[in-house]
């Protein structure tokens, strides 16, 4: 799992500002229809990237808490959300929310739930403090759907057996629609957003992935520094030769609590 610390947070507040991700997070926005007045709880808000267009939505007469187990993160968001009297920043985690029961209008988790090991017990923490009615958004990655060109297939693969150690769930999308519905949710929709890079972008996701994949690779000692530094190096190599290929696709489930 990954740990963030003060590095993988600075990294991670430069990153989530790229292409990739701003595009993730409009998939999300939508899904939610936030509306004047609403109440919304992000679960796993991280650096709060998501929490002053939410605030914007719901209105000075709407709040929106952000919830974070994280000190860094929460601290990182809330210097982003400086200014935003309608911004709450909470300690607390998807198994745990810190807020009142059927007081939500909206929830909104982007990329936690593939981290949880144990998802219907969260889900029916979601279910109580959503108003009946309330929308509940929730985005993963199913990592099934990695696609990554290397000349080194072997290397690749070991890169990638490593990253799949570091979430509980490689298929979150695939479980969560049956897990809503025996959580008291209506599933109405699933959104997708393919993720797909053959230039290696500086703001995007490949970029992100190399970092953070790289970081993880090495502190696990998956592989040895020379063969993890060897993988991102042909990254680049093969991104100035014209045959870079990255390719993921990112899943947003939508359901209303009954």
């Amino acid at each position: 799992m990954l740990e963030f610390d003060e590095d993988t947070t600075r990294l991670l507040d430069q990153v989530y500002a790229g292409s990739d991700f701003a595009a993730r997070r409009r998939v999300s926005f939508d899904a939610l229809r936030v509306r004047p007045g609403d109440t919304v709880v992000d679960i796993g808000c991280g650096n709060g990237l998501m929490l002053p267009d939410l605030a914007r939505a719901a209105g000075t007469e709407g709040q929106v808490i952000g919830v974070d187990p994280s000190d860094q993160m929460r601290a990182s968001a809330q210097s982003r959300c400086a200014g935003l009297p309608g911004v709450i920043l909470k300690s607390g985690t998807a198994a745990d929310l810190p807020v009142e029961d059927t007081t939500a209008d909206r929830a909104l988790s982007v990329q936690v739930f593939e981290y949880i090991a144990d998802i219907p017990p969260c889900l029916a923490e979601v279910a109580r403090v959503l108003r009946p009615g309330g929308r509940l958004v929730i985005a993963d990655m199913h990592f099934g759907t990695f696609c990554w060109h290397s000349d080194d297939p072997d290397r690749m693969a070991a890169m990638m057996a490593s990253w799949e150690q570091h979430a509980a769930h490689l298929d979150a999308p695939a479980l969560l629609p049956g897990m809503m519905v025996q959580a008291g949710f209506e599933v109405e929709e699933v959104r997708t957003i393919t993720l797909c890079d053959h230039l290696l972008r500086p703001d995007g996701l490949a970029r992100a992935m190399i970092s953070l994949m790289a970081a993880y690779a090495k502190k696990e000692k998956h592989l040895s520094e020379a063969d993890v530094d060897a993988w991102a190096e042909e990254q680049t190599h093969l991104a100035r030769a014209g045959r870079f290929f990255f390719s993921l696709t990112h899943y947003v489930t939508v359901a209303r609590r009954i």
